[in-house]
C-alpha cells in the first residue's frame, strides 16, 4: 500500500437523469466511473462506493449504510476499508473531465493543510474533487453519517482552494450536461 489512496463515490439515484446508472454513462467513449478511477493513477487502494459494475477492474467495492444514505455515508464506508494511507483523494463518480493531473495538482497544493479542494470557474468549492489527510478526515466524520451535509465535513478541515483548469470540475447531472460533454 502507498501513502495515497482513492475513494470514488458512485452511488446515488440520478433523479435528474431518470434514474440511469450515471457513473456508467459514456463521455468521449469512456464511462464516467472509469474516468474517475483513471484519475487516481498511482493511488492504492482505490475504493468505489456503490453497486459493483462490470468493466471496472482493480478496485475494491463497498456500499454505504444505509444504501442511499448520501455522500457522507458513502465516504464513511470508503474510509472503513482503506487502511491507513496518509492521504486520500475523494472523487465523484460522475466527473466528465477529471484527470490524473487534477489529482496531482490537488496533492501538490496540500502543503501543511488538512485538505485541498477543486474550485470551479464560478468560485464554488467542488467537495467531491479533493485530497485530504486521512486521519483528519476520519476525525471530523459524524457518528451518524447518513444524510449528513458533505460541506460540513470537508468544510471543517479548512481546505486549500485549487482553481480548476479546462473544466475539470464538470459533472453530469442533467441531460443538458451530458450533451455538453459528449
Amino acid at each position: 500500500m502507498c501513502d495515497f489512496a482513492g475513494i470514488v463515490l458512485a452511488g446515488g439515484a440520478a433523479r435528474r437523469l431518470s434514474g440511469v446508472d450515471k457513473p456508467m454513462l459514456e463521455v468521449g467513449g469512456k464511462p464516467l466511473l472509469r474516468r474517475a478511477v483513471d484519475a487516481l493513477a498511482g493511488a492504492g487502494p482505490v475504493v468505489v462506493v456503490g453497486p459493483e459494475r462490470a468493466g471496472i477492474p482493480g478496485v475494491r467495492w463497498t456500499r454505504e449504510e444505509p444504501p442511499g444514505g448520501g455522500p457522507v455515508a458513502a465516504l464513511a464506508a470508503g474510509l472503513a476499508v482503506l487502511g491507513e494511507p496518509e492521504l486520500v483523494a475523494v472523487l465523484a463518480g460522475d466527473l466528465a473531465a477529471v484527470r490524473a493531473s487534477t489529482v496531482d495538482r490537488l496533492r501538490a497544493a496540500l502543503g501543511d493543510a488538512d485538505g485541498a479542494v477543486l474550485v470551479d470557474a464560478q468560485g464554488r468549492r467542488q467537495w467531491l474533487v479533493g485530497v485530504w489527510r486521512t486521519a483528519k478526515l476520519r476525525a471530523v466524520l459524524p457518528a451518524e453519517p447518513a444524510n449528513f451535509p458533505l460541506r460540513k465535513v470537508f468544510g471543517a478541515l479548512g481546505p486549500v482552494p485549487v482553481p480548476e483548469l479546462d473544466g475539470e470540475a464538470a459533472d453530469i447531472d442533467t441531460p443538458e450536461d451530458r450533451l455538453r460533454h459528449s
